[in-house]
């Protein structure tokens, strides 16, 4: 039986060193901040894109047919395609839906990734097992599933292993799209199968797959804006060393020792250093003047909290923290 996996975050860091810790060579993500094909296609060779929606939990999500495309069950035995058979798995399993279809050196730069020993074994031990049986060794995998769970957020109070979502909790799924032999597949873990969403070749990817996800975004109503989009592809220092863009590629490393750090700090619990802070805060204000200074510390505390919210529904809070709508 597996062991639990904890939810990660739809981010691009995550995601990256995700694979890095996986084996994979010279391979990142960059977040798309809009449906315009132009900006994938200037992150050529893209190898698919990962996309994060709220998972529909008022109408069945599985069906006869698909709401776009056509199921293609004969894709399933030649492509790597597993189903989803455990909670909390999807996002890796949306990365590994494209890279292990990306495994034939004779594609080309675009359709080829060194996954690595430990991956190329686990594609070559699952693509002779049914869907169902691949995603029950995804699953079972013990790497996959220590590497995934590095990268959950540090939680004192809650297991998510183990976390079951209450009826009114909003569901999220990731699902892939990747150009796998001259067409456009969605390879998402809880359909039965591939959808086939016709031909396209590796330079008619950008454009094609942003129409499909224009079409899946405007099935939602027009307030849900809680979608992310992030794109494989290949390291981008690699394309900044052949081309001589020093300043790219210190963006670049820049961008690395970021995501290095954050990730760092996911894996940390700080609630013990918070209460050792506050602690030391009261011991001060005490110190400082008796019962009388803390409860003023605190009265005063309470008084900009007031005033915060109060201006925050006047807006006047410069709109910190709000959704950022994806650009269609």
């Amino acid at each position: 039986m597996s062991g639990g996996w904890n939810t990660i975050e739809s981010d691009a860091g995550v995601f990256t060193y995700l694979l890095d810790n996986l084996g994979v060579k010279d391979v990142q993500f960059e977040e798309l901040l809009s449906l315009d094909p132009d900006a994938l296609a200037q992150l050529h060779p893209v190898y698919g894109v990962i996309f994060l929606f709220k998972y529909p939990t008022d109408t069945p999500y599985r069906g006869e047919k698909p709401l776009d495309g056509a199921y293609d069950h004969d894709a399933s035995e030649r492509l790597f395609f597993a189903a989803q058979t455990i909670q909390n798995a999807c996002g890796t399993q949306a990365l590994l839906s494209v890279l292990l279809n990306k495994t034939d050196p004779a594609t080309g730069e675009a359709g080829y990734v060194d996954v690595g020993e430990s991956l190329a074994d686990f594609r070559d031990f699952t693509m002779v097992l049914p869907p169902e049986f691949r995603g029950e060794a995804l699953s079972n995998s013990e790497l996959i599933r220590d590497v995934h769970n590095s990268f959950a957020k540090s939680s004192p109070f809650v297991d998510e292993t183990q976390r079951q979502a209450d009826e009114g909790d909003d569901a999220f799924h990731f699902i892939a799209y990747s150009p796998i032999g001259g067409t456009l597949y969605e390879l998402d873990g809880l359909q039965p199968a591939p959808i086939n969403h016709g031909a396209c070749t590796q330079e008619e990817f950008p454009a094609k797959v942003m129409e499909v996800l224009q079409r899946r975004i405007a099935r939602y109503e027009a307030s849900e804006i809680r979608f992310n989009l992030l794109a494989m592809v290949r390291d981008l220092r690699i394309r900044a060393r052949e081309i001589g863009d020093f300043e790219l590629l210190a963006r670049e490393e820049r961008k690395r020792r970021d995501w290095q750090f954050e990730n760092a700090l996911r894996r940390h619990n700080f609630v013990g250093f918070a209460g050792e802070v506050l602690k030391g805060v009261v011991a001060a204000k005490l110190k400082e003047g008796g019962d009388a200074a803390f409860n003023k510390w605190v009265d005063d505390a309470k008084d900009k909290l007031r005033k915060r919210i109060d201006d925050r529904k006047k807006g006047k809070g410069g709109g910190g923290g709000e959704d950022v709508e994806m650009e269609g």
